[in-house]
């Protein structure tokens, strides 16, 4: 086994962990430091890894989201950090956003760390890009506020949960994934 050299570990700048300097990390430092420093998020505001589990036909697949963004406890905007192509990671990030709660999250964003995409998980459609774009602490307020959407129709959910896998299982070089 390798042992761990600096350039292989870099430090999580919201949860102050040790991660593997693999795949998009990089690119995830970008984007917390940007919520943060920016956006004016609190560090408590933004799970990193976030836990999902999906279960597909009677087996659990579990997996982890970039980032939740959350107001009060509520998640309202799921984030992937990509490396490369955001449009390729867009409908991934839409899925898992609407997974990931007993109700879908109103956003999802797809970003490298220098632009973003922001999406409208409801309709699965580009509302908006650029990193300026996502919206900032107190237009989540706002969101929060807001009613949330309705539940996936359960017979879109089946469907919703292998479009998700299929995406997510092909992610390489990631570090909290499991199947």
């Amino acid at each position: 086994m390798k042992k761990n050299t600096d350039a292989d570990v870099i430090v999580d700048f919201i949860t102050g962990q040790a991660v593997p300097h693999v795949g998009p990390e990089a690119n995830r430092q970008q984007v917390e430091r940007y919520l943060i420093e920016k956006k004016g998020y609190r560090r408590e505001d933004v799970t990193v890894d976030a836990p999902i589990d999906v279960d597909i036909d009677g087996e659990v697949y579990r997996s982890t989201v970039d980032l939740i963004v959350q107001i009060d406890g509520r998640p309202l905007i799921a984030v992937k950090c990509a490396a490369g192509s955001l449009g390729s990671r867009e409908r991934e990030i839409v899925s898992a956003a609407r997974l990931y709660g007993t109700t879908p999250l109103p956003l999802a964003v797809v970003s490298d760390g220098s632009d973003a995409t922001v999406l409208d998980v409801a309709t699965g459609k580009q509302k908006a890009s650029g990193l300026a774009a996502i919206p900032d602490r107190t237009e989540a307020i706002g969101l929060a506020r807001a009613e949330p959407l309705p539940p996936i129709a359960p017979d879109r959910l089946p469907r919703e949960r292998l479009v998700f896998r299929s995406y997510d299982s092909m992610n390489v070089n990631v570090r909290g994934r499991s199947s």
